[in-house]
């Protein structure tokens, strides 16, 4: 009988766990599908995970503001980074904004086997059911049967199915009557209709953009691929894209009617774009390449929707090539304190499998910290540890 068994090894388990096996005090136990703890992290962030950013607010995420900002607040970038710290891992902040392990993820996933050797590991074991009787609950493997006084499930979502990825965090939670909004893929490149395939012809060229997407703008590099579009700013758009257009800048930094203004060199020239990608953008602008003293008012009309290029992105790559899963445990149904269930004593959801999601950038993970954070002191709580 354990005090406390989580279902996941991935970030914020291992996170949960780490906190809760500091001592002797509890007997915690860990239960994953794959043969070694931490499997997502280990691939991340081209295997040196990007573990936060340096701007981390709820605005970054897709779920209920007021739960983010909660949990956010109660473990925070800065208290992450203090925790790295003090266990000797100073991560590296790329492009200004982004953290990263200065070597490889099996940093961070040193410190986390370190601090949870007090902690059963049992892996390699698919979980088949969960039922609670009385006040145990029992989680049924393909190996055996576990039982445990307080259940975290950390199960994270379905992408990354090489890596044993599963639903089984929701039916867990369906089957305990809780609300759930089923999965769906995010931070994923998107497919194009036919009025955009001019971009699949620029494929392998990137541009740094804005992308305006339901009252959100974001600004990173654009990367045109063979499918359709990708790149950081196309993969945080699709978190929040539903249906319907969304807009790119291709010159956040500059005014088109300036640039062309007194010009006598080409258009495709001042635009200052990847020339593939000038030529491309005004061909679907209807705009010609030719000197810009030369452009009639119908051209430069035209051409002011290179700040505001409308297009509605037939779909997405689907979930082999999305870096999270949309949907989760709605948040309505736990207590922001604990991320406890409100129905059923001792039940906790945290990490990806909670309806939170956040942008590309170390959100994801900072979420994944933060809740297990949460989580694990309301239980060293509960037994006065």
């Amino acid at each position: 009988m354990y005090d406390v068994l989580i279902l996941g090894a991935g970030a914020s388990g291992l996170m949960c766990a780490s906190r809760l096996a500091d001592g002797k005090d509890l007997k915690v136990g860990v239960i994953d599908a794959n043969q070694s703890v931490g499997a997502k992290i280990k691939i991340s962030g081209g295997g040196k995970c990007n573990i936060t950013n340096t701007e981390v607010t709820e605005n970054n995420y897709l779920g209920d503001e007021n739960f983010v900002s909660s949990i956010l607040s109660s473990f925070t970038k800065d208290d992450l980074l203090k925790f790295l710290d003090a266990n000797a891992l100073k991560p590296v902040i790329r492009k200004n904004r982004y953290y990263f392990c200065q070597k490889s993820s099996d940093e961070i996933i040193s410190i986390f086997k370190r601090l949870s050797k007090n902690v059963s590991y049992h892996l390699g074991e698919n979980i088949l059911h969960v039922e609670k009787k009385d006040d145990t609950f029992f989680v049924k493997t393909s190996k055996k049967t576990y039982s445990a006084k307080n259940l975290v499930v950390a199960t994270g979502g379905v992408s990354y199915k090489t890596l044993s990825a599963s639903d089984i965090g929701l039916k867990i939670a369906t089957n305990f009557g809780l609300g759930v909004v089923e999965f769906s893929p995010a931070l994923v490149g998107m497919t194009l209709q036919k009025d955009q395939f001019w971009m699949k012809e620029l494929s392998g060229v990137s541009a740094e953009v804005e992308i305006t997407v339901e009252g959100k703008t974001l600004r990173e590099d654009m990367l045109f691929a063979h499918r359709g579009i990708s790149g950081p700013v196309v993969l945080s758009a699709s978190l929040y894209w539903k249906k319907g257009s969304m807009f790119i800048n291709f010159l956040p930094d500059k005014d088109i009617n300036k640039l062309i203004k007194n010009s006598k060199k080409n258009i495709s020239s001042v635009l200052n774009l990847p020339k593939r990608l000038s030529k491309g953008l005004l061909d679907a602008l209807h705009v010609e390449d030719k000197p810009c003293n030369k452009l009639t008012k119908e051209d430069i009309s035209n051409l002011q929707d290179v700040h505001k290029y409308a297009f509605s992105p037939a779909g997405n790559f689907g979930f082999t090539k999305a870096e999270v899963s949309r949907g989760g445990v709605k948040t309505d149904e736990l207590d922001v304190h604990s991320m406890m269930s409100k129905k059923v004593e001792g039940l906790y959801f945290i990490g990806e499998v909670v309806d939170v999601t956040g942008e590309l950038g170390g959100y994801n993970f900072q979420w994944a910290f933060s809740s297990g954070v949460v989580c694990s002191r309301y239980i060293k709580g509960r037994y006065n540890i």
